[in-house]
């Protein structure tokens, strides 16, 4: 039995890999709802015909969210019930979407959470390194020298430190953490969730050495210990 939805918007969070890893509120909430915004309704749509969601979708993304968020916002003002996703996760966290949560907030809109996968913290969860106080900091900047200073930044907060980071830019960020912080441990995770799932762990040093192009590629979580993770001499 699934309970009505009331009017507002539902952030939804999707699988970030294995599709089975979805809630079953989330699937109620996505086949009732009158729209699916989507960052890409070609991703979504497989997970659509895995569940049979058949409920209209539009695609939502950096390029063309401000155009469409008023629209969006005045038929959120009179009642209609959406739904946000993103191609994986929890929505927001690194991707689109926030600029019509912020408008929806400052309308009075109500925005519900529908929680689920994230993987900045399902890397935590198992990464082994302290999760008691840490930073999340998206994607780190694409140019060397602002990378390189934000990194500095970050390790100075004496935290542990989640990344994203493409796999073309992962050698370059690994290559200046060896500089910076030479004795902090390190998790890599690639394909979380999915059938070449893996964690590579050590110093930068060390997970440099253990790279090789087949696993510098698919989606990348870096985990960066603090001080007191240093591995001793």
């Amino acid at each position: 039995m699934t309970d009505e939805l009331k009017s507002g918007l539902y952030v939804v969070s999707t699988p970030i890999g294995n599709l089975r890893d979805i809630t079953l509120r989330a699937i109620d909430t996505l086949k009732q709802v009158e729209l699916i915004m989507c960052e890409d309704s070609r991703v979504f749509s497989k997970l659509a015909m895995t569940y049979g969601i058949e409920t209209p979708r539009k695609s939502l993304h950096e390029h063309n969210e401000r155009q469409s968020l008023q629209s969006y916002v005045e038929r959120l003002k009179d009642g209609a019930r959406f739904a946000l996703v993103s191609d994986a996760g929890t929505p927001v966290i690194s991707d689109p979407g926030f600029p019509l949560i912020r408008e929806c907030r400052a309308q009075n809109i109500p925005v519900y959470s529908v929680p689920g996968a994230c993987a900045a913290i399902s890397a935590l969860s198992i990464s082994g390194l302290e999760p008691d106080q840490f930073t999340f900091a998206g994607f780190l900047p694409v140019k060397s020298g602002k990378k390189k200073t934000t990194l500095e930044s970050l390790i100075a907060l004496n935290q542990t430190v989640i990344v994203y980071e493409s796999p073309h830019r992962i050698v370059a960020t690994l290559e200046l953490l060896k500089q910076i912080a030479p004795e902090n441990r390190i998790s890599l995770f690639r394909e979380l969730t999915k059938i070449y799932e893996e964690m590579l762990s050590g110093t930068a040093e060390e997970v440099l050495t253990q790279l090789t192009p087949e696993k510098t590629r698919g989606e990348l979580v870096l985990i960066l210990g603090r001080e007191s993770t240093r591995v001793s001499a």
